[in-house]
């Protein structure tokens, strides 16, 4: 009777091997759908941040009467320009964040409709200007 109960303390061969089957099934159909909400995550992130720092530049705006310069660029947010009248800010606490790729976030001024127009985006996961509209290179922008 002692030596049928000491037989029996481990997993045979063939069962591991189902487990790891089905670990492998499970994750096949798993990682696929987290993958690929990697990307809409991080679109979705650069849309929401440039959102918020359009608000602030209209707000930096209402203060001072005009846009930040390029040179200036988004730091103007956190920090008063030289020659700036009626800034009340910081009008954010935080750092500006780079987009999701770990790239600046692009602020031009003028923007491409002339002086009262700004250009304020990502160029996604490439970094650079254009890309597949279904993909992360494609450019993600706002302005006015």
């Amino acid at each position: 009777m002692n030596k049928r109960l000491g037989a029996r303390r481990g997993f045979t061969l063939i069962e591991l091997m189902v487990v790891i089957l089905i670990l492998a099934i499970l994750a096949a159909l798993v990682i696929p759908k987290v993958v690929g909400r990697t990307s809409d995550a991080k679109i979705t992130k650069a849309q929401s941040d440039i959102a918020t720092l359009s608000q602030l530049v209209q707000q930096f705006r209402l203060d001072t009467g005009r846009y930040p310069t390029t040179e200036e660029g988004l730091q103007a947010l956190r920090v008063p320009p030289a020659d700036s009248t009626g800034w009340k800010g910081p009008y954010t606490t935080k750092d500006i964040p780079n987009d999701p790729w770990g790239n600046p976030y692009i602020y031009e001024y003028p923007g491409g409709t002339g002086n009262e127009s700004y250009f304020l985006g990502s160029y996604g996961r490439d970094g650079q200007p254009g890309g597949d509209a279904d993909t992360e290179d494609a450019d993600i922008t706002e302005g006015e």
